[in-house]
C-alpha cells in the first residue's frame, strides 16, 4: 500500500505535533478508546476524533471494536514500509531518525493491553488473500507451513511446518470461520520438537510451554483496488515469552504474503 500517494499521507499525519502526541500516547499505552485519549491529552474530543482518523486514514492507527468499545492502536507497517523503501537514500541521521521511529512504533505494549494489532492493505481479492490463509500452496510459500483441518469453528489444527515438525493437542483449533471477512484459530503448542527444530534455548522453551494458548484473528475488508487485512493476536498472559517473539515474527511473515500476492 505504501508508495507514492500514501507515503505523502504518512509524512503528513506525522508532521503534525498534535498526531506525534497521540502516537506517543498510544505507544505507552496501547488500545486505548477515545475517552481514555481525550482524559490524557490537553485536547478536545472533537480534535482528538480528527486526529485519530487523519492516523487511521494513514494506516498509523488500526482500530478494533471490543464489545460496543472502540479501541485504538498504533499500527507499525506504515513505518516499516518507508524503511524498507526509502531508507537507503537518507543520509545516517535521517536514516537513524527513521529507525528511532519504527523502533518506537514496534515497542512492546505495556503489560495492561497485551495485544499484538498490525494492519496492512494487500492490492488483491479477498477470495485470493482467503486462500492465502488458508490453503498449503499458499501458505507453504511464505510461511513454510501448511494446516491440516476441517476449516469450521471446533474442528482440530495441526500444524505441519516445512522442517517436518507436527503440532497439535488440545485447544488447537479454529475458533471463527467466515469466509472472506473473519478467520480465528488457537496458536500451536510449543512441544519440544519445535523448540529444537528453531534453536530455541530450553530455559524459553520452558516459559513458552507454561503459557496457555493464544489466538490468532485474521479480519478481511476491501477497499478500492485492495484489501484491508488487520491481525490481532491476543490471549496473552502479562510478561509473555511468545508475545516478544511475535512482535518480530507477524510482520516479516505479512510482508511476505504481501509479496507474494502482489507479485504472482
Amino acid at each position: 500500500m505504501i508508495g507514492g500517494v500514501m507515503d505523502d499521507e504518512v509524512f503528513r499525519a506525522l508532521a503534525d505535533p498534535s498526531r506525534r502526541q497521540l502516537l506517543d500516547t498510544l505507544n505507552a499505552r496501547n488500545g486505548q478508546t477515545l475517552r481514555e485519549l481525550c482524559a490524557g491529552l490537553e485536547m478536545a474530543r472533537q480534535s482528538v476524533s480528527k486526529h485519530l482518523a487523519v492516523l487511521e486514514s494513514a494506516n498509523l492507527v488500526t482500530t478494533v471494536w471490543r464489545g460496543r468499545e472502540k479501541l485504538h492502536y498504533l499500527n507499525a507497517e506504515p513505518i516499516n514500509a518507508i524503511a524498507d523503501r526509502w531508507i537507503t537514500q537518507y543520509d545516517r541521521r535521517r536514516a537513524q531518525l527513521f529507525a528511532d521511529l519504527k523502533t518506537a512504533l514496534e515497542a512492546e505494549p505495556p503489560m495492561s493491553d497485551n495485544d499484538f494489532v498490525y494492519t496492512t492493505y494487500i492490492k488483491t481479492t479477498p477470495e485470493r488473500l482467503w486462500a492465502a490463509l488458508t490453503e498449503p500452496e499458499f501458505t507453504e510459500q511464505y510461511w513454510h507451513l501448511h494446516f491440516e483441518t476441517e476449516w469450521k469453528p471446533g474442528a482440530e489444527m495441526v500444524w505441519h511446518h516445512s522442517d517436518g515438525v507436527t503440532t497439535s493437542g488440545p485447544e488447537q483449533m479454529v475458533v471463527e470461520y467466515d469466509p472472506y471477512t473473519r478467520l480465528a484459530y488457537r496458536w500451536h503448542h510449543i512441544t519440544p520438537e519445535f523448540s529444537k527444530a528453531f534453536d530455541i534455548d530450553d530455559a524459553t522453551h520452558e516459559k513458552l510451554a507454561r503459557e496457555p494458548l493464544s489466538t490468532a484473528t485474521f479480519e478481511l475488508e476491501p477497499v478500492d483496488d485492495k484489501v484491508k487485512l488487520t491481525v490481532i493476536h491476543s490471549g496473552f498472559e502479562p510478561e509473555s515469552t511468545l508475545r516478544t517473539m511475535i512482535n518480530d515474527g507477524w510482520p516479516a511473515v505479512l510482508s511476505d504474503l504481501k509479496t507474494l500476492l502482489e507479485t504472482s
